[in-house]
């Protein structure tokens, strides 16, 4: 049997793991079936109880699914019971189309809380964020339901809406926010040129992400020629997915050596992926944007990238999920989520509820430009002395030479401040873009 591996958060990976038998010491089979089958007929009775007197009559599918999926939910957020349905939704989200809200969650504290928004979807769009937690849906509380269940009420029809309940990190009440529900396509790479630096931004790790990341680096850099000054990779607010395209990714920017490791319970039981010749960036300078929505699968690039010293890290401290889940098949077109093991970055950390730290801390923030004061220099100063170089004063061209007290056009401001409008700066690009840029000047210098 294929077992699929999940380096994401509700994604399938395809890689198998072999199937292990438990070894059973003499004497010790007895004793252990006999407590399994005195646990078995405990649970037995109270099958029969409920079905018996439960104040409305239950089908026997649902206390079976409800308590199978109550045995996995409660070892990890992340193992979970799969209907016929949801095994069915959970493929088809893997080739990039789905339909729902758009967001990436887990469970906390008996809340659901957002991982991530999906790019350009509509919980994007409605302003929902990382780290969110939803207390309500349509004015019905979480609080009692598994993450499956949750999950099935946020879904509906295409077209429908939807009211969330959210808590945010910040906000002293209670948002509510409407959201329409549609089929989610996801363009799991967007690629443009952000100065001289190449943008590649990773929204989800999908069968297509290494296709779109080879043509993205392609074209990229046949446009900006010898004047690229380097790559960002941005894997900010990316769930996670696919751990195979994780791999792939990495070794794009790598020759060599170990991308992630997995290890299970037996710590003899080692899967190791390593980088295979071959630097499609040509060695170029890689900046990795990353913030408290990137897990997973982005933090296993991350960690790879950073850990080989060939990118610098950038943004704020991931998600820290490092742990990876196995589909597992079950009859009547069912499966089961189980947690089977933990990643290792190459340099054998686990990231595991500690997440990876950027090289580089930078919060997001906004910038804004200080009220524009009158320019003085030596050139408006009263007889200052002419420079040295033969060449034409200074001061002539210099409207505040000719006027110290001389402002700026106030039509100016306002246009700037309209364009500005138009285009929000993203703090954390600018800066990880600046970083290429002296890097590029340093190693120009360097080389002369």
């Amino acid at each position: 049997m294929r077992n699929k591996i999940l380096a994401g958060i509700g994604a399938i990976a395809l890689l198998t793991l072999p199937i292990t038998a438990h070894v059973f010491m003499p004497g010790q089979a007895s004793a252990d079936s006999s407590e399994s089958y005195r646990q078995l007929n405990l649970f037995g009775d109270v099958f029969e109880r409920v079905r018996a007197d439960y104040v409305r009559e239950v089908t026997d599918q649902e206390l079976i699914e409800s308590a199978i999926n109550g045995m996995l939910t409660s070892l990890d957020p992340h193992s979970s019971f799969l209907n016929k349905k949801n095994y069915t939704d959970m493929k088809v989200q893997t080739r990039g189309q789905f339909g729902g809200l758009g967001i990436q969650v887990t469970m906390e504290n008996g809340y659901v809380k957002v991982i991530s928004p999906i790019d350009d979807t509509p919980a994007f769009r409605a302003g929902v964020k990382a780290g969110d937690m939803v207390t309500h849906i349509d004015k019905e509380s979480v609080l009692g339901l598994t993450l499956s269940q949750a999950v099935e009420k946020m879904r509906g029809k295409v077209n429908t809406a939807i009211a969330l309940t959210i808590r945010r990190v910040g906000e002293e009440k209670p948002l509510e926010i409407s959201i329409t529900r549609a089929i989610i396509k996801v363009q799991s790479v967007k690629s443009r040129v952000e100065g001289n630096a190449a943008y590649i931004r990773i929204t989800s790790f999908s069968e297509q992400t290494e296709k779109g990341l080879k043509k993205a680096l392609k074209e990229l850099t046949a446009k900006l020629g010898d004047k690229m000054t380097g790559v960002v990779l941005d894997l900010r607010s990316n769930p996670g997915g696919l751990l195979d395209q994780a791999v792939l990714v990495s070794d794009a920017f790598l020759d060599q050596g170990e991308i992630v490791s997995t290890r299970g319970r037996d710590n003899k039981n080692v899967q190791r992926f390593s980088a295979r010749d071959g630097d499609l960036s040509g060695g170029k300078p890689v900046v990795v944007l990353v913030n408290g929505g990137s897990a997973s699968a982005s933090e296993i690039v991350a960690g790879a990238l950073q850990d080989h010293k060939r990118a610098i890290v950038m943004g704020t401290k991931s998600f820290g999920k490092g742990s990876v889940q196995t589909i597992m098949p079950l009859s009547a077109g069912t499966a089961m989520r189980l947690t089977t093991s933990l990643y290792y970055t190459p340099s054998g950390r686990s990231i595991q509820k500690l997440g990876i730290t950027p090289d580089i801390l930078v919060p997001q923030a906004k910038v804004e430009l200080l009220e524009a004061r009158p320019s003085r220099s030596e050139a408006s100063l009263r007889n200052a002395i002419r420079n040295g170089n033969g060449k034409k004063d200074a001061k002539k061209n210099d409207p505040a030479a000719k006027d110290p007290a001389a402002k700026p056009n106030p039509a100016d401001g306002a246009a700037a401040k309209t364009k500005e409008a138009e285009k929000p700066q993203d703090y954390q690009l600018t800066r990880a873009v600046d970083l290429l840029q002296g890097i590029a000047l340093y190693q120009n210098a360097a080389a002369e």
